[in-house]
């Protein structure tokens, strides 16, 4: 990443370069992170082709100020981290449905964090939509209180990590470091399957000051000190309103809507 597009991205999520990568700062980025760049799959429902090329997903999410799912948003963040200083770990996760059972591998990318404050390893993870405000302690075994809620890490007899938010478990991540290629073919899976719950409906969220704001088709959804509003948006123009004035995207039609 050249200065140019390190300064553009860290001015994409309002903040100002670090020092250093240590605690404070990945902290400090990992929030602003949540709160300027939405968790979305719009491009799935706007015939958008998704890339995991390095260039392509800088293009996207600090050029065009768009978002997308774990593999561009967690993808872009490896390279802004790297890019300040820190190590990085790319791993794969299987997702827990509803049912508790697990998803296939490279269903989920997750990143471990070296700072260079010695701190850590930080398990960081900015494309899980409502997940942690902060990054988590990879290796600490006791519950780790976060705004997002409760936090508990366990380890699995084969080496992996099972990550439980209030008790419920979100996802496993293997150790193993993996390449941002090697989740090509489950990112292409998710976009274009009857089966990915990513393709049935389009979803775009991002964290605020008092809790998440998203759009959920035409449903308008807030979440502040627990509490859940919703707000049914009527037209094409008040949902393309929404996106504009709430998360900074500027769309000529509905995602989903083919054009009139």
């Amino acid at each position: 990443m050249n200065r140019s597009t390190l300064a553009a991205y860290l001015d994409r999520i309002g903040v100002s370069r670090p020092q250093l990568i240590d605690a404070a700062s990945l902290r400090a980025l990992h929030q602003a992170h949540q709160r300027a760049v939405p968790f979305e799959n719009l491009s799935i429902h706007l015939g958008e082709p998704i890339s995991l090329a390095a260039g392509d997903l800088l293009d996207k999410i600090v050029t065009r100020r768009r978002g997308g799912f774990c593999y561009e948003l967690n993808g872009a963040f490896a390279l802004l981290l790297e890019a300040l200083g820190a190590r990085v770990t790319r791993v794969a996760a299987r997702t827990a449905g509803r049912d508790g059972r697990l998803g296939p591998p490279f269903d989920h990318l997750a990143l471990i964090v070296s700072t260079t404050d010695g701190t850590g390893p930080w398990l960081a993870d900015v494309g899980f939509g409502s997940h942690s405000t902060f990054p988590l302690l990879l290796d600490r075994r006791a519950g780790q209180d976060d705004p997002g809620g409760r936090f508990l890490l366990a380890d699995t007899a084969e080496g992996d990590v099972v990550v439980s938010k209030d008790a419920a478990v979100q996802y496993q991540i293997e150790r193993r470091s993996r390449a941002l290629a090697d989740f090509s073919p489950t990112c292409w899976w998710q976009q274009t399957s009857p089966d990915s719950h990513f393709t049935g409906a389009t979803i775009c969220s991002r964290l605020t000051g008092e809790g998440r704001i998203s759009v959920s088709g035409e449903t308008l959804i807030r979440t502040s000190g627990g509490v859940r509003t919703e707000q049914r948006l009527h037209g094409a123009a008040e949902v393309l309103a929404v996106y504009r004035n709430h998360f900074g995207i500027i769309l000529d039609r509905v995602p989903g809507r083919s054009v009139s």
